[in-house]
């Protein structure tokens, strides 16, 4: 995540909506987390910040302020589709779509 997203999803973020519309709804999936950690992190032996889901697969990868990026690796090599992931951060309930940079706010039922 380059600085101009950082900043687009800190203000969204406070601001609590998004700055655009998403045109990618219809690739979340009822996924399960693959696992409690960053997979590609752990082969590697490397650790990181926060963890994302992949919510067309359930890849549980690092974020962007990790070091390796795997989730938006992930969402890029598999463009046009896995562009949503959600937050595995205890305590956040929050979408983010890599293509549009938008916040997308967890459904209730699924929350």
């Amino acid at each position: 995540m380059g600085l101009l997203q950082t900043i687009r999803f800190a203000l969204q973020r406070v601001r609590g909506k998004p700055a655009a519309q998403c045109t990618h709804l219809d690739q979340i999936r009822d996924v399960t987390p693959s696992s409690t950690g960053c997979q590609q992190c752990l082969e590697l032996g490397d650790s990181w910040v926060h963890l994302r889901m992949c919510m067309t697969d359930g890849l549980v990868l690092c974020c962007d302020s990790s070091k390796n990026k795997h989730a938006s690796r992930h969402a890029h090599e598999h463009a046009p589709v896995h562009q949503i992931v959600r937050s595995m951060e205890p305590g956040e309930d929050w979408f983010w779509c890599y293509t549009d940079e938008t916040l997308l706010a967890v459904p209730r039922s699924e929350a």
